[in-house]
């Protein structure tokens, strides 16, 4: 069932990247420039841009009622994973599977734009050649050319300020407990926007690694591999005083990937681990 939720995740990020992407079509912005231009096509009308955003919030709605049956037949029970906490929603519940469904994806689209302002901030200096750049910048729209010292910061802000707008939402339909003070409700939002951060584990190893094959591998000319490994190069810029080169064997992309795997998964178990023996918890309540 988590892997089902997570496709359909990723089916309603794709609906929600074809929503933004349709004004920034040429295509759908030309204007006819001969008579023969201004006559209506005998192919299918286009898809508008609402019909998107509709399928998007039908998508959350039916496999809420999809979670909603099936929880109540095989027993499942759905869970947020949030990093340092992943609170369980009732699934017999439909306003609390419909809820999950909602938080679910609402979590894929934080880190997926997180995602973006991380590559926007890597590749500042290229923004005006690089094409998938662009389409970065285009997604985040004015929020992209902002400073890069606010870009750093507006992720745990962002999560932050989501955690404790939801918090009396979640707290009503039994996901999580009530807090003890204001103090405790904001170093819950810290924690959350703290964790956000750490799901870089899941993409810049990916972009070494594929940097590496592509550094032995002829993968033909295209801007989505010049992407990966501009990107890579200058993820592992702070390794150049480093000898990692050895003839014509460089280990660099390799120790990226090992160092972002120790910083940003290993040691946050560690120190999960080690506070869970002593009953010690990040979380505050």
């Amino acid at each position: 069932m988590s892997l089902i939720n997570f496709i359909l995740d990723i089916a309603g990020l794709l609906l929600w990247f074809s929503w933004r992407s349709i004004p920034f079509d040429p295509l759908a912005r030309a204007a006819p420039a001969t008579l023969a231009g201004t006559v209506r096509r005998a192919e299918p009308t286009r898809l508008k841009r609402w019909h998107f955003l509709a399928v998007l919030l039908g998508l959350l709605f039916v496999r809420a009622f999809f979670y909603w049956e099936i929880g109540r037949a095989v027993n499942w029970t759905p869970r947020l994973d949030l990093g340092v906490v992943a609170p369980a929603f009732r699934g017999n519940v439909f306003v609390t599977a419909l809820l999950f469904s909602i938080s679910s994806f609402a979590r894929t689209w934080i880190v997926f734009h997180f995602w973006l302002l991380a590559l926007a901030c890597i590749n500042a200096r290229a923004a005006e050649r690089d094409p998938i750049q662009k389409m970065i910048l285009l997604q985040l729209g004015r929020v992209g050319r902002w400073p890069r010292g606010v870009l750093v910061l507006l992720p745990a802000l962002v999560v932050a300020l989501v955690w404790i707008a939801a918090y009396p939402l979640l707290v009503r339909a039994g996901v999580v407990n009530p807090v003890q003070s204001a103090a405790h409700l904001l170093g819950q939002g810290a924690s959350l926007g703290a964790a956000v951060y750490f799901t870089l584990k899941n993409l810049i190893p990916v972009l070494l690694f594929f940097h590496l094959i592509a550094s032995y591998v002829y993968l033909g000319g295209s801007p989505f591999w010049d992407f990966v490994n501009a990107t890579s190069r200058r993820i592992l810029r702070p390794l150049d005083r480093v000898p990692l080169r050895f003839g014509k064997v460089d280990f660099a992309p390799l120790v990226g990937i090992v160092l972002v795997l120790l910083v940003l998964h290993a040691l946050p178990n560690l120190v999960l681990n080690q506070l869970g023996r002593r009953n010690l918890t990040l979380w505050p309540q």
